[in-house]
């Protein structure tokens, strides 16, 4: 793993020599040789220098270097100044993942956790579109430090007490709430859950493309990876108190989706609808059982890929018309054509429906929940009603209806198509490949 490591570190000469061409080609190239070289497995393998590869790290490492790429992709057209600077922090963000994903201590992860936030607030503050991109900073800032400084104190404790902080070794019986509560916090702001979600849709809002896109498909997988890893330490205190937070998530699913449906601005409703899915995430990790844990993980993955396109055609419209406003983008269908089919997979991606590897990874979830809590069934058919509303409503709003005639474009060039098809093509392959496997 260090290998891999030292490949992406020695990047950064691109950033200040080369164009953001090469460094899109140098991502492809890491990826390229992760997968020929790397096979998923069910233990910690190629362990070097305290980090290693698993099968939870290994898809959601594949995911960073494709993000990494797109990231450059779409901010290839718009950027005119600071090349270097942003190809720099994205290669920061790119290496901070690599180790998070990949670590095997829970200091390290600690650590690489925190200091992604450098970089991502520096890509919110320094390319953000309007001035409240200081108080979204601020928002994104306050929200995971004072969240996560409880999670430090708690880590020098178990080093203190066990002397060891390796995830494969770790495995404690303690019961405690307090314990409980300061190990939930963390990763359920990052998730965010609801009514921990306040500061997602300012960060998203405000930030750029490439902001967005690593905020939904990377920055929100980080709860999930990170409570993945202290269910298996602490196996014992999440099945005393899982109760208490499926709770919270299958309500807070539903009010949100019916939040998503008041929302006149693009970005607020797809980042109000990445709360409603990672909701679904809890949901199915709470249950305790295989098919909600590898469901969950399988709706990460899926919602990594389909909420960074959202973010991105989002961005099309932008540049074209100047405004995230669903009054201003209505009756598209007359001026880019083209585009409506990748927009409308990606809202019925959105929505769950077959054959998407969403569509797989919540009925997975859907049977966990109801072999933990019956009535589960009812609401969660409300929580997916009303997603299909809103993907919908996010489609017709935009592409039909009534134009304005204030603009008149048609024309998307041929990057922005291809970042269009990377989004889609691993929601359609990747069940093919999951079903030839069984």
């Amino acid at each position: 793993m260090m290998g891999f490591l030292f490949y992406i570190v020695m990047m950064t000469p691109l950033c200040f020599n080369y164009s953001m061409i090469s460094m899109h080609l140098s991502y492809l190239i890491i990826f390229l040789m992760f997968i020929y070289k790397m096979n998923c497995m069910e233990f910690f393998g190629f362990i070097s220098c305290g980090l290693g590869l698993d099968v939870y790290s290994y898809c959601l490492i594949c995911l960073s270097l494709i993000i990494g790429g797109l990231m450059l992709m779409s901010m290839m057209a718009t950027m005119n100044n600071s090349l270097n600077m942003f190809s720099f922090l994205n290669l920061l963000l790119t290496i901070s993942l690599f180790i998070n994903f990949s670590c095997l201590n829970f200091m390290y992860m600690y650590i690489s956790f925190e200091f992604m936030l450098l970089p991502l607030m520096i890509l919110i503050l320094g390319w953000g579109y309007q001035p409240e991109r200081l108080i979204s900073g601020m928002y994104l800032f306050f929200y995971t430090m004072f969240a996560s400084l409880p999670l430090l104190v708690l880590i020098l404790y178990l080093n203190h007490g066990v002397s060891c902080l390796f995830f494969d070794y770790l495995k404690l019986n303690s019961v405690n709430i307090l314990i409980h509560f300061v190990l939930m916090l963390v990763f359920m702001v990052k998730f965010p859950m609801y009514l921990l979600h306040y500061w997602l849709p300012k960060a998203h809002v405000q930030a750029p493309v490439c902001g967005s896109m690593i905020l939904a498909s990377l920055m929100l997988k980080i709860g999930g990876y990170g409570l993945i890893r202290v269910m298996n330490i602490y196996e014992y205190m999440f099945i005393e108190y899982s109760y208490i937070w499926f709770a919270f998530s299958i309500v807070g699913s539903f009010l949100v989706a019916l939040v998503c449906l008041v929302q006149g601005d693009v970005k607020c409703m797809i980042a109000y609808s990445s709360v409603s899915h990672m909701g679904m995430v809890i949901m199915g990790m709470m249950t305790m059982k295989i098919w909600g844990l590898m469901g969950s993980y399988m709706l990460m993955l899926g919602h990594g890929f389909c909420s960074s396109g959202l973010f991105y055609v989002a961005n099309i419209f932008y540049s074209r018309t100047m405004s995230r406003s669903f009054y201003v983008n209505k009756g598209l269908m007359s001026y880019i054509p083209s585009l409506s089919l990748g927009w409308f997979l990606l809202c019925v991606f959105n929505m769950s429906c077959p054959p998407s590897l969403n569509f797989i990874s919540e009925f997975m979830i859907l049977i966990s929940m109801m072999s933990f809590w019956g009535c589960s069934f009812y609401l969660f058919i409300f929580i997916s009603f009303m997603c299909a509303c809103f993907s919908y409503y996010m489609y017709s709003y935009s592409f039909h209806g009534v134009n304005h005639s204030l603009y008149s474009f048609s024309v998307i060039s041929v990057m922005e198509y291809l970042c269009i098809i990377v989004h889609l093509v691993p929601l359609i392959f990747i069940p093919i490949f999951l079903s030839s496997l069984f």
